[in-house]
């Protein structure tokens, strides 16, 4: 069995962690449990938070990849057909009232953590709500006086959801006005509460925390509020790892349940990014008192460690409010809010609303015509939406070594501004909002159509064309590198997704300079950087929480099963003004038709 597995590992069908963790757990006598330790394993690692036992099978085993090596393993290991039956009876089981390092729960075989995990954020949601206490005439009026009167607005609904809560979750997709909710949210809770509300604000990354720091500020600008009211506002959003007092190199954390937040209200915005793990901290770190408003579009990537815990709370919502429910938030907000009597669905489906209508995007808007088909996985209307001419939306087809060359040449062109106020020696602040106006995406990041290999070959071009200098000689640092941070480093003050860029100071130094939260600018020796990387070209996963006047999107010229309908809506939705899509048609249309599957128990536990 063991040499099996090392070929698997050799094949990167495994990882070393798997191989590992399955020798741990059974040995050569119990081959049948060696295979589904690893197997649940690698599950883990693909981001799945269980692996079903009905998923336990020889074709599903490597996804398909390799049969003849899965055959192989199955047939070594005896695989049973009764699965739960021999599961149940080995002491490194259990069914989780005690200690194992696995757990099967129903028809679900999880890692001992990741079913905590999932518990802890199934019952936090779940938890019936407290008594509302405030005055539903007075809630009445301060909601008529933040959001004016209409007959249908979602926004609306979504802030009466929030206030009638202690735990709400608000989705929506590009332009809908997530930002401008929860700024209107926030007013109506310091106008109910008075100031005695400590109010903090909080994204997965420093990209996004800066981003909603400054629509926050942005939408407060425009508010009926008064300057006392004004004052109480948080001033600037942390990132989650900030929030609860990350240690370098531990998983140790500073805030959890024996010492809580001081916070009375945290909102998190870009919420589809926060993992299982990471969300279950998050809830343990929260005082009982304390109120929490989720904000995300649950059709974006999900996280890219295990689970997809915004898109699982959300499919409690696609029922409908309940009528009781329905009847509440028609009568705070002066909306039509339809209920549907369904005992059997899940309460939480009362903690959520969904808003409808973008803002950003109208009918003029190619970029949001195209986002709804990718969304509906309807490749008709997208290669349609193509055809109607949309001023802001470009497709370059990769069919070959010309094309691929236009492409670098149109990326090089997108970075203009960026180049020009370089060569100027601008102001950093200001060749840092150049940089952030355009970006390439990629969805692989190895290859050349991965984010290394495009990341050499814009610079390459760049060079050529004498746009940028040479790399010093002491190694690949030149001004005009622009990089992102890959790890947290808490003393420095950067995290994990903080873009910055190489320019020389005012004393010739070449230094990297970072946008912090509060618009100040970091400057910081390269050498001195915690692991990075340059950011020409990024991936997907990594350019979510963000926003690109210009976004391109660059898909490899073969279908991989990573091209997904939510790795493709997610890059559309990066760009505000311009889309531009470098993909061979038939590549596209199959990643638009391709969901993505995350394994987890957490709807079931969410209606139990």
């Amino acid at each position: 069995m063991n040499n099996l597995l090392i070929e698997a590992l050799t094949k990167r069908l495994l990882r070393p962690l798997d191989v590992q963790f399955a020798r741990m757990v059974a040995n050569e006598q119990q081959p049948a449990l060696m295979l589904a330790a690893a197997w649940l394993s690698a599950e883990a690692g693909a981001g799945h938070v269980c692996l079903p036992l009905a998923h336990l099978t020889v074709d599903n085993l490597f996804a398909g990849r390799h049969p003849e090596l899965a055959r192989a393993l199955w047939q070594k290991a005896g695989a049973p057909t009764a699965w739960r039956d021999l599961l149940a009876q080995h002491p490194a089981v259990s069914d989780g009232s005690s200690p194992a390092p696995l757990v099967l729960s129903g028809e679900r075989l999880y890692l001992n953590r990741m079913w905590r995990s999932e518990g802890h954020v199934a019952s936090f949601i779940a938890t019936p709500p407290a008594t509302e206490e405030a005055d539903p005439t007075r809630m009445r009026q301060v909601l008529d006086a933040l959001f004016g009167e209409a007959e249908q607005d979602w926004q609306k609904i979504a802030a009466a959801v929030a206030l009638t809560r202690k735990t709400a979750v608000i989705s929506g997709g590009p332009g809908t006005g997530k930002t401008t909710t929860v700024a209107r949210l926030l007013a109506a809770m310091i106008r109910l509460e008075g100031g005695k509300l400590r109010i903090q604000l909080a994204a997965p990354t420093g990209k996004a925390a800066a981003r909603l720091t400054e629509s926050l500020g942005k939408a407060l600008q425009g508010l009926p509020v008064s300057e006392e009211e004004r004052q109480r506002f948080p001033a600037e959003a942390t990132t989650l790892h900030r929030l609860l007092g990350a240690q370098p190199d531990s998983q140790r954390l500073r805030y959890h349940a024996g010492n809580p937040l001081h916070l009375d209200v945290l909102v998190v915005d870009e919420a589809s990014m926060v993992d299982l793990p990471m969300m279950a901290n998050l809830i343990a770190a929260l005082p009982t008192h304390a109120r929490v408003i989720f904000l995300g579009d649950r059709d974006q990537l999900a996280s890219v460690e295990a689970g997809a815990v915004l898109g699982d709370i959300c499919r409690c919502a696609e029922a409908g409010y309940s009528v009781e429910r329905a009847r509440l938030l028609s009568a705070l907000t002066g909306c039509k809010v339809e209920g549907i009597d369904d005992n059997s669905v899940s309460a939480v489906r009362d903690s959520i609303c969904l808003l409808r209508k973008s803002y950003r995007f109208d009918a003029k808007s190619g970029i949001g015509q195209l986002a709804s088909a990718v969304n509906a996985g309807d490749t008709v209307e997208a290669e349609q939406v193509f055809q109607r001419g949309f001023t802001d939306l470009q497709r370059v087809d990769l069919a070959d070594a010309d094309s691929y060359q236009q492409m670098l040449d149109e990326v090089v062109t997108g970075y203009h501004d960026y180049v020009q106020l370089l060569r100027q020696k601008a102001e950093p602040a200001a060749v840092l909002e150049a940089f952030g106006r355009y970006q390439l995406l990629c969805a692989l990041r190895e290859g050349p159509f991965g984010v290394a290999g495009l990341n050499e070959r814009i610079v390459q071009t760049l060079m050529r064309k004498r746009l940028l200098d040479k790399p010093l000689s002491a190694g690949k640092w030149y001004a005009g590198r622009p990089v992102m941070i890959a790890r947290n480093d808490r003393a420095l003050g950067l995290f994990n997704g903080d873009i910055g860029v190489a320019m020389y100071d005012s004393e010739g130094a070449l230094k990297v300079f970072f946008p912090l939260p509060d618009g100040s600018i970091k400057a910081v020796q390269p050498s001195r950087l915690p692991p990075h990387e340059t950011a020409w070209a990024m991936t997907v996963h990594k350019s979510q929480g963000s926003e690109f006047d210009h976004t391109a999107l660059v898909l490899p010229n073969q279908f991989l099963p990573v091209l997904t309908r939510e790795l493709v809506y997610t890059a559309i939705t990066r760009a505000r003004k311009q889309l531009t899509l470098y993909s061979d048609k038939t590549v596209f249309s199959r990643a638009v038709q391709l969901r993505t599957q995350r394994r987890s128990g957490l709807v079931e536990r969410l209606a139990d």
